[in-house]
């Protein structure tokens, strides 16, 4: 594998081991010209080592646009740690990472992203001060997180039906008992979407949140072991108006893209693009893409206002959830840019990031 490839552009990337904990951890720090870059922990059973570093290296320039498009001064990061969230945690774990963290002196900040939760965020901030998203102060990300997608949604909706009530709209909803795709589904519930969901592995939790939204739940995309299968989930093929991925990326594929019955895909979802190109088609498909990491900002966007040396007054809750609320503005900037130059709008999204960035460098 070629870590200096073009594609993979970056500007460090840290290989973090400790062999009393077990800690296999990878930090990519894709790029800081905007300010530090930010980006959340993922803990992910990873079946090869490979796949971790593509992933991370991924997810990092993900989040360099995301900060970039939000107009905010951070730059882009991610960390992934190698193994299964429901039995391999530790607190030596979460410590040896902090020190790795602490060791970048703040060129890294992290925060919890799939796979932990803030109370990891707590001890890894025991041996780092380069931590956000703790207990007591933003918290979860993860209803913001929803947020954000929720009114980036709203404007997509407003483009294709030329109003932007939810009411009596289908949306099938992937990831519905996850962190950000439970708070995602409540809210189009309250707005009077239907909903469809598929939950992943943990199936009775999806049945859960079923019943309690009044949504249908369909059969997950996992293998009989439990293993993650994207293909296998039925999800893809309902027919509706909004198809919302909130689990893995790279789920737009050549595989996946000729079941899709949608009108308008957005989901809080990172990477959702297996290429470039799979944006492309659902252009010419018609079909109305949300860029992910403009989506799925509001996490950021809630974390960034927890930053002391940015808001000296302290975390504003109300502050931060307007400023969420504003994706919605930049989600349409987005689509008229679309239509005023016939591109793809996730080539206009990236355009926008870009040139935020290049006029700092």
């Amino acid at each position: 594998m070629n870590l200096f490839e073009k594609e993979r552009n970056y500007e460090q990337l840290v290989f973090c081991r400790d062999e009393k904990s077990g800690l296999k951890a990878i930090i990519c720090i894709n790029d800081t010209t905007l300010g530090p870059a930010l980006g959340g922990t993922r803990m992910y059973p990873y079946q090869k080592e490979e796949d971790a570093i593509i992933d991370v290296l991924r997810l990092g320039r993900g989040m360099t646009y995301k900060a970039s498009v939000a107009g905010l001064d951070l730059g882009g990061g991610k960390a992934v740690i190698i193994g299964d969230p429901t039995k391999d945690k530790s607190e030596a774990l979460f410590k040896a990472f902090g020190e790795y963290v602490n060791r970048l002196s703040g060129k890294y900040i992290t925060a919890e992203d799939v796979g932990t939760k803030t109370a990891d965020m707590a001890i890894i901030s025991t041996m780092t001060k380069w931590v956000v998203g703790l207990p007591g102060k933003s918290g979860d990300p993860s209803p913001f997180t929803a947020l954000g997608v929720f009114h980036a949604m709203k404007a997509c909706i407003e483009e294709v039906f030329g109003t932007d009530s939810f009411a009596g709209k289908t949306v099938a909803v992937q990831g519905i008992a996850g962190g950000v795709g439970y708070h995602l589904a409540k809210l189009l519930a309250e707005a009077g979407a239907i909903l469809t969901g598929t939950g992943g592995r943990d199936k009775e939790a999806a049945l859960r949140a079923g019943r309690e939204l009044g949504a249908r739940i369909l059969e997950s995309g996992v293998e009989p072991d439990g293993k993650p299968h994207p293909e296998l989930d039925q999800i893809y093929d309902v027919e509706c108006d909004v198809f919302s991925p909130n689990a893995m990326g790279g789920i737009i594929n050549d595989l996946i893209l000729p079941r899709l019955r949608c009108k308008i895909v957005c989901g809080a979802a990172n990477n959702q693009l297996w290429k470039p190109e799979h944006g492309n088609t659902l252009h010419q498909k018609g079909i109305l893409y949300g860029p992910d990491y403009l989506v799925n900002g509001g996490g950021l966007i809630n974390v960034y206002h927890e930053i002391q040396t940015v808001y000296p007054q302290g975390y504003d809750k109300e502050e931060a959830t307007a400023h969420v609320e504003k994706i919605y503005e930049r989600m349409k900037l987005v689509i008229e840019l679309s239509k005023r130059e016939n591109i793809p709008t996730y080539l206009a999204a990236d355009r926008l990031a870009e040139k935020r960035i290049n006029e700092t460098k």
